[in-house]
C-alpha cells in the first residue's frame, strides 16, 4: 500500500510539473506567417538568447535578416548556423556596438548602402550586471547599451522605416520596469549606483521611448511597440552568474524556453493583427498594461529631449 501511495503522490507531482511548465511557457505565436523579402535588423542576436531565436524564425519565414552585434567572430557562427537551419542565405553580419554613437552611425551607413528598405527594426540587445563605468562617450554602459545605443539607431534609420510603411519597431523590456525610475538629477547613476537599478531604469527607459515615438510618428505608417518577453534563462546573466544560478535552481519551474520567449517579439513584429497597434506594451503575445510611470509623458517627453542632447541629436 505505502508503495502504492508513493507512486501515486510521484505521478501527481509529474503531472503538476508539466502543467506548470506549460504555463510558464506563455502565449505562443502559431499564425503561419511569410515575410518573404521583408527587410529586418535585430539587434543582439549572436549568442543563444532570444535574439538570435527571433533571428532564425524570421529567417524561416523569408526575410532578410541582418544580424547587429558587437561580436563580430561569434555573430559570425551564429549567422552560419541561421543559415543552416533556415536554408535562407539572405542572412547577413553587420557589426554594432550600441555603446558606441561613431559605431552607430557607421552601422546605419553600411546599411543604408545596401539595402533601400527596412520593414521591421527589432531592439533586442541588452546586458545585466555590468559593473559601473563609462563608455567612450562618457554614458553609463548599461544605460548606453540598453536604451540610448536603441534611441539612436532607431531615430537615424528612421527614413527607412518610413519609406517601407507599413513598418514596425520592436523594443524589448522587460517586467523589472516597474520597478524602475527615471530620477532627472541622477539619470545615469552618477550619485548612486547598483547594477539591478541600473538593468531596471534603462528597461523602464525603454518603454518610455516607445510611447513617446509611437506619438512622434503618428499617421506614418511606423509602429512603435515594447514587451516583455518572459522570465528567460539565457546568457544576459553571464555578468551575475552567481544571482543566476541561484534563481535556476529555484526557479527552474517558471523560466521560459529561448524559443518561447522569442514568441512575444515575433507577434509584435509581423502579426497581421497589430499591424496599426502602436505605444503598446505588451506580454505573452498580448497587449498588457505598464507601470504608471512609464505612462507619464512628461517624464516620456523629458526623457526624449534629454536623450538627444546625450547622443548629440539636438545638434
Amino acid at each position: 500500500m505505502a508503495y502504492f501511495l508513493f507512486f501515486i503522490v510521484i505521478i501527481c507531482v509529474a503531472v503538476g510539473v508539466y502543467f506548470l511548465r506549460k504555463y510558464a511557457e506563455g502565449g505562443q505565436f502559431t499564425k503561419d506567417i511569410r515575410i518573404d523579402g521583408k527587410v529586418v535588423i535585430v539587434t543582439g542576436c549572436n549568442s543563444d538568447g532570444i535574439g538570435k531565436e527571433t533571428a532564425l524564425e524570421l529567417a524561416k519565414r523569408g526575410a532578410r535578416v541582418y544580424m547587429a552585434c558587437r561580436n563580430f567572430i561569434k555573430c559570425e557562427v551564429a549567422r552560419r548556423e541561421i543559415i543552416e537551419l533556415s536554408r535562407n542565405k539572405n542572412v547577413f553580419n553587420l557589426g554594432l556596438d550600441l555603446t558606441s554613437i561613431e559605431s552607430i552611425k557607421t552601422f546605419v551607413k553600411e546599411f543604408e548602402s545596401k539595402e533601400q528598405s527596412l520593414d521591421i527594426l527589432i531592439n533586442n540587445a541588452g546586458v545585466y550586471g555590468l559593473s559601473k563605468r563609462l563608455t567612450v562617450d562618457g554614458h553609463e554602459i548599461t544605460f548606453a547599451s540598453n536604451y540610448l545605443g536603441h534611441f539612436l539607431l532607431t531615430n537615424l534609420l528612421l527614413e527607412k522605416l518610413r519609406a517601407s510603411a507599413p513598418s514596425r519597431i520592436v523594443n524589448v523590456s522587460s517586467f523589472v520596469h516597474k520597478y524602475g525610475i527615471i530620477n532627472k538629477n541622477d539619470l545615469q547613476g552618477e550619485k548612486v549606483f547598483t547594477e539591478a537599478a541600473a538593468y531596471c531604469n534603462s528597461k523602464l527607459a525603454n518603454i518610455l521611448f516607445t510611447r513617446e515615438m509611437a506619438k512622434r510618428l503618428a499617421g506614418t505608417g511606423v509602429t512603435c511597440n515594447s514587451l516583455h518577453p518572459g522570465v528567460i534563462r539565457t546568457e544576459i546573466g553571464r555578468n551575475s552568474p552567481l544571482f543566476f544560478n541561484f534563481m535556476f535552481i529555484f526557479g527552474f519551474l517558471i523560466y521560459k524556453t529561448v524559443k518561447s520567449g522569442a514568441q512575444t517579439t515575433l507577434a509584435c513584429a509581423i502579426d497581421p493583427e497589430f499591424i496599426d497597434v502602436t505605444g503598446k506594451y505588451f506580454c505573452d503575445c498580448s497587449i498588457a498594461e505598464e507601470s504608471k510611470i512609464a505612462q507619464d509623458d512628461e517624464i516620456s517627453e523629458w526623457l526624449w529631449r534629454t536623450s538627444e542632447k546625450l547622443t548629440g541629436m539636438a545638434d
